[in-house]
């Protein structure tokens, strides 16, 4: 994994009528990957949510959660957003 690579744990509500999503942007993977990271995250999360366009989403509130697993694994994650 790549512990330098800029990846920003943020949240979003646009266009989901209203409903927040934990959005999950940079990683250095491939797409293949990033279908495993989601899945595994999801779980961890006990949430639903989607891949696209080279991001995870994960349905609710789960920055905080997120940052600390992307962590262990070797990221260097970020909050963005308020």
């Amino acid at each position: 994994m790549n512990a330098g690579a800029p990846v920003r744990v943020g949240r979003a509500t646009r266009g989901r009528a209203g409903k927040g999503v934990t959005v999950i942007t940079g990683l250095p993977l491939a797409p293949l990957e990033l279908e495993v990271l989601g899945t595994e995250l999801k779980r961890h999360c006990g949430s639903g949510g989607t891949v696209r366009d080279g991001t995870i989403e994960i349905q609710g509130e789960h920055r905080d959660r997120i940052v600390l697993e992307l962590s262990r694994r070797g990221f260097s994650p970020k909050r963005s957003g308020g």
